[in-house]
This record gives C-alpha cells, sequence and structure tokens, in this order.
C-alpha cells in the first residue's frame, strides 16, 4: 500500500508546521554554562529560515542551485539547511573535518554558489581555490575577512538584508516554495568513500518528506518526544531526523558536540535519541567496567541483574511468556542494577536507535535487559538514510527490522539487498556511469550489502559485498560480525579490524577505549599513567589476548584469530581510519597501520 505523503516539497512540510504549531518549541541550542536547552519556537525557526532564503534568493540563489553548508551539528546549521531548500536550492553537505583539498573538490564539483562556513577557518579551507561558481561565503561565527578572494559576510548580515527584501516582498517565500516539486533536488551528500574521490548522491525533496512521514507511522517520533541531536548534519542520518522531527513537530536539542553527550543526556532528558553503535558501545563499557571495578557484593548484584534481565530478554524474544516469578526477580534487578543506566541517559528515554554501521547483537541484548531496547536500522546515503528499523514493541534482535513505508526489497542471487523506492537517490552527481551500475535494468539499487529477509520481512544483514574477507584458503569471513562480537567481550574495546583478505589465517587490530583502560589501570602499578603507556604494557596484552581466546570460542576454526596487536592510539577521522558516522575506514586502517600487520604474519606463506 502507497505511504501517503502529504507534501511536495520539504520547504512545504516545514511552512505547514510552522503555521500549524507557531508557538511550539521546535529546535533548541545549548545555554553558554549548559545549563540547559535554549528554545525557539517554530514561529522563530520560520521567521528566520525566511530571512535567510530571501538573503540567498538575493545572492542568486534559484531553484536546485546547490549552497554548501561546512560546520559542525549546531542550530545555525539547521536553521541555513531550511533557509537553503527555501530559496530553492539544494543543500551540499561538507563534514568540517573534511581536508582542504576535498572541500574544495566537494564545493567545485557541485558548484554551490554560495558556502556556509562555521567560522573563519573553515571559510580558510577554500582559500586560493578555483571555484568560479561560488559568489559569496556566510560565516555562523567570527568576522568576514575584508581581502577574501570570494567576498564574505555574516549569517546575521544575510538574515538582515533578506527580512529587509521579505518586507517589500512578503510574499517571495511562498512564491518560490510553490515552485518546488517532489522530484527537485535537495540535497547533495557526497559519500565518503574508501578510495578515490568521494561522489556527490543527488537526493530529492520527495524522499525526504516520505522519510518523515515513514517515521511517525513506525511510531519512531511522537508529538510529545524530546530528541537529542548530535549526530552530523553533513550525514543523512542526522538530515533525515530533521524531517521527521518537522513532520511531526516535536522538540529537538542540536548540539553536536559528542564530548559533552553523556554529560548532558541527564540536563536535557531526551525521550529520543539515535546514535552510531560507537555511542552504545561507550555506555556499555562504562556500566560493565565501573561493576567489574566496584568488586565484591556490588559486580555480582550487577551481573546477577544483567542475567536476570537477558533471561527475560531471551524468552520475549522467543515470543513466549514471562512466568510472575522472572517478572518479580526482574523488577528487583532494574531497581538495583537498570535504574542507575537508564539515570544515566536522562532518565526518561523511550526510544533508541542505531545505524550507520553493525551494532553487536551482545550489545543490543544488554540494552534490552536494562529496558532500553535499541531499535536498530538500516539504510545508506543513497537511500535518504533508513531505509529498515526495528519499530518500537517489534524488536528483533540481530535484525535491523522491517522495510520502512511502502519501500520495496528483495535480495539478489548473490545475496544483495536490494531496495526501491522514494527515498532512493536521482543518481550520483556528474557521474551518469556509476549511476548506471548503481541500479537493476528494473529500478532496484545495488546496496552492496549481503542480507536475508524471514518471513515477517525482517531483514539481517550478512555484511558488506565489497569487505566480506576471502582467506587464502578459499573460506568467507565476515570482519563486522566478528569485531561486533569482540566489542561486547572485551569492555575495554574502542576499535577492532580483523584482517584476513588473501592471507592463511585471521588476525586482528584493537584499540583500547581510553576512559575504559584507565579504569581497569588503577589500583595497578600502571594507575596514573599515560594511554600510551598502559596499551602498550604487558599487563594491558594479556588482558586483550586473552578475551581474543574468549571470542576464539565462539568462532568458527577458519575465522578464529591467530593473532592480536593493540595500536598505540584510537582510530580517527583525522587520520582518515573512521568516517565522521563512525563506519571504519579498512583499506585506510590497513595501509595506516601495514607495519604492524605485516609482522603479524612474519615467516608465514601470508600470500598466495
Amino acid at each position: 500500500m502507497a505511504l501517503d505523503v502529504p507534501y511536495r516539497s520539504v520547504p512545504d512540510m516545514f511552512l505547514k508546521r510552522v503555521a500549524d504549531s507557531p508557538d511550539r518549541h521546535a529546535f533548541a541550542h545549548p545555554a553558554p554554562d549548559d545549563s540547559g536547552p535554549v528554545w525557539l519556537t517554530w514561529e522563530q525557526v520560520g521567521q528566520r529560515a525566511k530571512a535567510i532564503a530571501s538573503g540567498l534568493h538575493g545572492l542568486g540563489v534559484g531553484l536546485e542551485d546547490p549552497v554548501a553548508i561546512l560546520a559542525n551539528t549546531r542550530l545555525e546549521w539547521v536553521l541555513a539547511d531550511f533557509g537553503i531548500m527555501c530559496a530553492g536550492g539544494a543543500t551540499t553537505t561538507v563534514y568540517p573535518t573534511t581536508e582542504p583539498d576535498d572541500a574544495v573538490y566537494i564545493i567545485a564539483d557541485s558548484g554551490s554558489r554560495v558556502l556556509f562556513a562555521e567560522n573563519p577557518a573553515q571559510a580558510a579551507k577554500i582559500a586560493g581555490a578555483d571555484l568560479p561558481a561560488l559568489t559569496h561565503v556566510v560565516l555562523f561565527d567570527g568576522t568576514p575577512d575584508p581581502a577574501a578572494g570570494v567576498p564574505q559576510l555574516t549569517l546575521a548580515e544575510l538574515e538582515e538584508r533578506g527580512a529587509a527584501a521579505l518586507g517589500a516582498e512578503p510574499d517571495l517565500i511562498d512564491m518560490l516554495v510553490a515552485g518546488i516539486g517532489p522530484d527537485h533536488l535537495a540535497t547533495l551528500i557526497y559519500t565518503s568513500g574508501t578510495t578515490g574521490r568521494p561522489k556527490g548522491v543527488e537526493l530529492l525533496h520527495g524522499g525526504w518528506c516520505w522519510e518523515g512521514v515513514a517515521q511517525a507511522e513506525l511510531g519512531l517520533l511522537r508529538v510529545d518526544d524530546l530528541q537529542y541531536l548530535w549526530l552530523p548534519l553533513s550525514h543523512s542520518f542526522g538530515k533525515t531526523l530533521l524531517c521527521g522531527a518537522t513532520h511531526v513537530g516535536l522538540p529537538t536539542y542540536v548540539d553536536g558536540r559528542v564530548d559533552k553527550l553523556v554529560e548532558l543526556l541527564g540536563v536535557v532528558r531526551p525521550t529520543l535519541m539515535c546514535g552510531a553503535p560507537r555511542v552504545f558501545e561507550k555506555v556499555y563499557n562504562k556500566a560493565v567496567t565501573t561493576a567489574q571495578g566496584a568488586g565484591g557484593a556490588k559486580a555480582k548484584i550487577f551481573a546477577w541483574g544483567v542475567s536476570v534481565g537477558k533471561e527475560k530478554v531471551a524468552l520475549e524474544q522467543a515470543g513466549k511468556p514471562v512466568p510472575t516469578g522472572l517478572r518479580l526477580k526482574y523488577a528487583l534487578a532494574e531497581k538495583l542494577v537498570f535504574s542507575k543506566l537508564q539515570a544515566r541517559l536522562g532518565g526518561r528515554m523511550r526510544v533508541l536507535v542505531s545505524g550507520a554501521a553493525p551494532l553487536s547483537k551482545e550489545i543490543a541484548t544488554f540494552f534490552a535487559a536494562a529496558n532500553l531496547p535499541i531499535s536498530e536500522g538500516y539504510g545508506l546515503t543513497e537511500t535518504s538514510a533508513g531505509a529498515f528499523v526495528n519499530p518500537p514493541g517489534g524488536l528483533k534482535i540481530g535484525s535491523v527490522g522491517r522495510a520502512m513505508g511502502d519501500l520495496e526489497c528483495r535480495i539478489d542471487t548473490d545475496g544483495e539487498i536490494l531496495v526501491r523506492g522514494r527515498p532512493v537517490m536521482r543518481g550520483y552527481h556528474n557521474l551518469p556511469q556509476e549511476t548506471a551500475e548503481a541500479f537493476t535494468d528494473d529500478g532496484f539499487f545495488r546496496t552492496g550489502d549481503i542480507g536475508t529477509l524471514d518471513d515477517d520481512g525482517y531483514l539481517r544483514i550478512t555484511d558488506r559485498k565489497k569487505d566480506l574477507v576471502k582467506t587464502s584458503g578459499g573460506k568467507y569471513v565476515a570482519p563486522s560480525h566478528i569485531e561486533g562480537m569482540f566489542k561486547a567481550v572485551c569492555p575495554y574495546t574502542s576499535q577492532a579490524v580483523v584482517i584476513g583478505q588473501a592471507r592463511n589465517y585471521c588476525t586482528m587490530l584493537v584499540t583500547l577505549d581510553p576512559d575504559a583502560i584507565k579504569g581497569w589501570a588503577a589500583g595497578t602499578p600502571l594507575e596514573g599513567s599515560d594511554y600510551t603507556t598502559i596499551v602498550t604494557s604487558p599487563q594491558a596484552r594479556e588482558m586483550v589476548e586473552g578475551y581474543v581466546a574468549e571470542l576464539n570460542t565462539r568462532l568458527n576454526r577458519w575465522e578464529t584469530i591467530k593473532k592480536v596487536t593493540i595500536l598505540p592510539r584510537d582510530l580517527t577521522i583525522e587520520d582518515g581510519e573512521v568516517t565522521p558516522s563512525l563506519k571504519i575506514k579498512r583499506r585506510s586502517v590497513e595501509t595506516n597501520f601495514a607495519g604492524e600487520i605485516d609482522k603479524m604474519y612474519e615467516g608465514t606463506l601470508a600470500e598466495l
């Protein structure tokens, strides 16, 4: 049955939301002292977005003209995005961690006419570059440089100009929005590919509006929710949540400071939060290592509570009733153990959603046991993020849920997941051959992921088609599956990368979580040592090797990890080893740590 989407475009949806609930809370930014959210109403957001749109119109931005945003997740990003689309333009997203060469490439390839830059340091990334289409740079913070090659102005100045123009032509934005349809370009998001230049994914207004309606239909978003939005808005996952919030009209606190996330959850007290698995892994690590560090009765009570919770979850997942005795034990476990974890997340959490990378089944089970079930979902930039998700109350741990809305899915003969529907991209910008290769003859998008559908329509991802490792013995290994298992086994893990392509056995690179490992070192001779000293110590190696031995008991013979190396630092976005959505870039990791990998294969016939 076709999903009813009652909007022509994102700005049509946005202006209807402003008109329907002008006085309700819309978006908030952090107070300067982090004492809590500072809210804008939908009317206030509407006024500012219209002023930005009018200002952009005055700078010559027209229908489908790309306008770039190079900034962290913050309220101004949201306002600029709505302003761009209300002017008829298409938002080109650029991660704030993007190196200057790639930033220039994206702005040039997209043909962006205006750039919103967070501050002069971000604007400096394009200094001296040949960008003939770019006419202006608008700064969120800082002072414009009068000597800049491309004229600069502040966001406040752009809004002032736009507001003045609207005074003379008050119906301007309504006229512009009336000319935008579902098949017009809304967004260009450049995928952070593992090799070569990033590709611009063309996403349309109709797809984003579909996303907003589909999220609401599943019960993921409700008008009485409060969302904490920290995800990169340059990424499709963050962007699709803006569409859901606009359709539903729920209030959203916007704050991209990941280092403040856990601290501020208790202040903001959201009911809804979406994230990448790394965030949930850190919460898990903290809970487990704190309990283990406490020792004695506290550690025993924690272990008992988790076992009770897992017993309850196992029955629920099997569709079996939970006996009264177990319910009573669980009520006590929740009071003694899980209430503390729930409080750490603000105490009001209704929905947690995980996406952007695989979530370990063990960690998903732990959160479900704590009465904090995580609705794992799945999608790609090319599908406007949301494609599949576990609906609230319909969780199947280990799956990424059912297809959203009226999205079509089928599994190809080689196991590849194929999807077709409204949120799928128009194509790759300026890349007709790559666009043609991405689709089947009957219009299904090739996701590049391998998976299976069960009888209830729930999808399970086996692995990335391109990430499957084939050992020199001809056996296939799914790295992300093993890595997820290890993160659940070893609560001190930050990242794990399985190596084995064309090798005669599998090895693993491991990085340790800075917070967790300092707690582990407390009370030992390593207490007070710096991170590198701790992780390169014989004691840390012995600890990790013990967990690898435990992991190996759960693996097939050809999957077992024969050697492990603990890296002296964590993987970083800046070194190109993880994407801004925290996915591992395997080729970059293997290049950056080639020496460490080679040592694990010394003296063996590593390659055929």
